[in-house]
């Protein structure tokens, strides 16, 4: 179904409220910026930034929803007998290789993380996402097998899923924010990828294979 014209403007509004929200808080810090200050600077109201941000810290990581379901989605489109794992980190080679922003392979990373360093509000929601991103492929995996409730596999191979992602962002963070170059930091992430597969046992790189 087509965009509407209400559903378009609604949508460039609220991205136009986070792009100068997200300017405010890169510029004085998450702390000092408040919402009353995004308001007066996007010139609205500051009832609608709430209409559009429930929180102040969605307006700094309201595109983090995309990556809470990231690995979610590399599961459900696994080739044909492929397992869980391989798809992921398939997809996450692809990725990195190709310097994706979306891995923080980009200018820039080094000040946005930055930002969250200074904000413990910020960092206590980037580990409450990180559980999200979690409990989703554990979700994902118990529907992708059928597995009951009870059966533990979900849940033990879905946080073994869930390290492989955070340990390789958590090795691009740290490497970006010390102002390292971005192609750099991408080829000594595949190889460490690499060094990963090799730690994870046959059970859990064979768990969901597709027929």
């Amino acid at each position: 179904m087509a965009e509407g014209l209400r559903e378009r403007k609604k949508r460039e509004t609220k991205r136009r409220i986070s792009d100068i929200a997200t300017g405010l808080f890169l510029e004085h810090g998450f702390v000092t910026v408040t919402v009353a200050d995004v308001a007066e600077a996007a010139d609205v109201s500051v009832n609608t930034v709430y209409n559009y941000f429930p929180a102040k810290e969605d307006l700094f990581l309201d595109r983090m929803e995309g990556v809470t379901l990231r690995l979610s989605r590399m599961i459900r489109g696994r080739d044909k007998g492929e397992s869980a794992a391989h798809a992921v980190l398939r997809e996450m080679r692809e990725q990195i290789g190709a310097v994706s922003p979306a891995y923080g392979l980009m200018d820039g990373f080094d000040a946005f993380m930055n930002v969250i360093e200074h904000a413990p509000t910020l960092k206590a929601r980037l580990f409450y996402l990180q559980q999200e991103v979690h409990d989703a492929v554990v979700a994902t995996l118990r529907e992708e097998t059928g597995a009951a409730e009870d059966d533990p596999l979900p849940l033990l191979v879905g946080g073994q899923i869930a390290w492989i992602e955070n340990t390789a962002v958590g090795y691009i963070t740290r490497e970006m924010t010390a102002g390292r170059k971005a192609t750099a930091v991408s080829r000594e992430t595949l190889v460490l990828l690499d060094e990963i597969e090799d730690l994870l046992s046959e059970k859990v790189l064979g768990y969901a294979v597709r027929d």
